[in-house]
This record gives C-alpha cells, sequence and structure tokens, in this order.
C-alpha cells in the first residue's frame, strides 16, 4: 500500500478550499456596500425622499449581479443577508410608490432572502404608518397598515421552514406584535378621528 494518490488529491482539494475560501472573503467584505447602501435607501424613503432612495437601490442592485456571478454553490448563503435587505427596500418603495411588491424572480434572489426581506419590511411599514398617524394622514397610515397586516398572513405560514429559513420563526413572532400594535394605535386614532367630528357637529 502507498500514499501516492494521495498526495495529488490533497493539492487538488486544497486548491479548491483556497479558491472557496478567498471567494469567502470576498463576498463577505463586499456585500457590505450593498447592506449599506440598501439601509441609506430605506432611510430615504422614510424621509420623503424616494428618489434617493430608487437611486441608491439601483446602485444596490448593480453590484449585487456583480458579485452574484462569484456566489456558486455553497458560497450562495453568503449573499442572502445583501439580498435581504435588497429585497426589504425594493418592497418598501413598492409599497410608498402604490405598486405592487416585485416577485423573488423579478428581483433575482434566492427564496430565503426573499422571505426573509419580505419579514424585515413588515417593521419598515409599521414605522411608516406610525409616522402618518403622527401627522394625521390617518387613511394612509390605514392603507399602509392593510399591506403590511396581509403580508403578515401570507408570510406567517413560513415558520414552519425555520430549519430552512434562519430566523424566520423569530421574525414572524416579533412581526406578529408589530401588527397587533399597529392595528391598536390605528382603530385608537380613527375612534378619536370619529369623536372630534361628533362634537364638531354638537358646536354647530
Amino acid at each position: 500500500m502507498t500514499l501516492k494518490n494521495v498526495k495529488p488529491s490533497l493539492n487538488k482539494i486544497s486548491k479548491t478550499l483556497g479558491d472557496t475560501q478567498d471567494s469567502r472573503e470576498f463576498l463577505l467584505k463586499n456585500t457590505r456596500e450593498i447592506i449599506v447602501l440598501c439601509s441609506r435607501s430605506i432611510i430615504a424613503v422614510h424621509k420623503k425622499d424616494t428618489k434617493t432612495g430608487k437611486n441608491n437601490l439601483k446602485k444596490a442592485e448593480s453590484l449585487l449581479k456583480k458579485y452574484k456571478k462569484k456566489a456558486t454553490g455553497d458560497l450562495k448563503r453568503y449573499i442572502i443577508t445583501a439580498e435581504q435587505e435588497f429585497v426589504e427596500a425594493a418592497c418598501l418603495i413598492a409599497v410608498v410608490e402604490k405598486k405592487e411588491i416585485p416577485s423573488d424572480k423579478k428581483l433575482g434572489v434566492l427564496p430565503e432572502s426573499y422571505v426573509l426581506g419580505l419579514l424585515d419590511c413588515i417593521g419598515e411599514l409599521k414605522r411608516m404608518t406610525f409616522d402618518k398617524i403622527r401627522i394625521g394622514e390617518i387613511d394612509e397610515a390605514t392603507r399602509i397598515f392593510e399591506i403590511m397586516e396581509n403580508l403578515y398572513l401570507q408570510l406567517y405560514t413560513f415558520s414552519m421552514y425555520d430549519k430552512v429559513v434562519k430566523e424566520a420563526r423569530r421574525k414572524i413572532d416579533v412581526n406578529r406584535i408589530l401588527v397587533d400594535d399597529v392595528r391598536s394605535a390605528i382603530t385608537e386614532e380613527q375612534r378619536r378621528t370619529e369623536l372630534i367630528k361628533t362634537l364638531q357637529k354638537f358646536e354647530k
């Protein structure tokens, strides 16, 4: 028995693993820029600067397409976070512009990224709804809440895939609380508005 086949095999494996490790480090380092751009996009949208939000999202999309070429096989998991942020920003912009939320195919993302991104967007929709309530735009707040609630209802069954879609169950549990909180706030504001209208009638 000899080891003549071992060294060539190990050399080949070492090169493959080295290439994989280099690609992993590349993806971890460079996808951070995508995450930052998507975060800036979301912040801009909340500041009612949709144009800047869309520009940042476009830049993020361009980088994502570029870096995904390196994300083959098992390396795909290293772009999930970046894709997740991309989906979240794209979803928020669609809601603000009163457009249909794009599909996973349209966005060109992994299934896990799509689910997690939509789950994260629910939190942003909560923030936006409260902002609308605060400035008295109850109709717009109600519109956004209805999208938020329906999105949650579409997603809550995905808790069963928690072992496949990491943190899905936790995010869904958190979102249930968010939806309940916003529903209570909307209901309270609607009652307050009706009370004010009633009092104004008596004043006349």
